[in-house]
């Protein structure tokens, strides 16, 4: 099972990188999806640059969506508050619900994604978590689709933006709302470039 959550790591020069990733989980009756997973980033990605660097990292649970929307296509801003982690060389999210610090213990590169096994080292738990409604879960959609402009057609994207405006405008709040603009907003950029760049040649 792939569950949705944040993954802070570590640069050479000691810089946080926030990413949303979707870590490979345990799909057993009872068990924590915390206490074991795969992360498998995209060889490109900064992600993939620090666990190699570094090997170590925290994966956040979390229902701040615009939060995932900000970090799925740049940097957020303003950053999110963190705090040292425990057990690790890392940072926490402090406003997350549950958070895992892990250790990389093997890594397979095969094709555009690596694999990354890790244990994890310290479970915590911050805060309870809210909850999703329709429009948190229409922004997760819809940021996953924003990191895939290079290779989706933005006609398809853009169409499913359409459809997956609907339930943030029924039954969204101002943050749901936010992070779909910013969504929409990085797509329409994307598609503005490659206008651009068609008409340049």
């Amino acid at each position: 099972m792939i569950l949705e959550g944040i993954v802070t790591t570590l640069a050479d020069g000691g810089e946080v990188n926030v990413a949303p990733m979707g870590p490979h989980v345990p799909d057993e009756p009872g068990a924590d999806p915390l206490r074991r997973f795969v992360l498998k980033p995209f060889c490109s990605s900064q992600t993939y640059r620090n666990l190699k660097a570094h090997g170590e990292g925290v994966l956040h649970i979390t229902d701040d969506v615009l939060l995932l929307a900000q970090a799925a296509v740049g940097t957020p801003d303003p950053f999110p508050a963190l705090f040292p982690a425990a057990h690790i060389r890392g940072y926490v999210l402090r406003d997350a619900c549950r958070y895992a610090e892990f250790r990389v213990t093997a890594c397979a590169e095969r094709g555009e994604r690596s694999t990354f096994e890790v244990e994890v080292l310290h479970v915590g738990r911050l805060r309870d978590f809210f909850g999703f409604n329709r429009a948190r879960h229409a922004v997760l959609e819809a940021a996953i689709l924003a990191t895939r402009t290079s290779f989706l057609p933005l006609e398809q994207i853009e169409s499913e933006f359409v459809r997956l405006a609907v339930p943030i405008e029924k039954t969204g709040g101002a943050r749901e709302r936010q992070a779909f603009a910013l969504l929409r907003a990085h797509v329409e950029h994307v598609k503005q470039q490659r206008l651009s760049g068609s008409s340049a040649e």
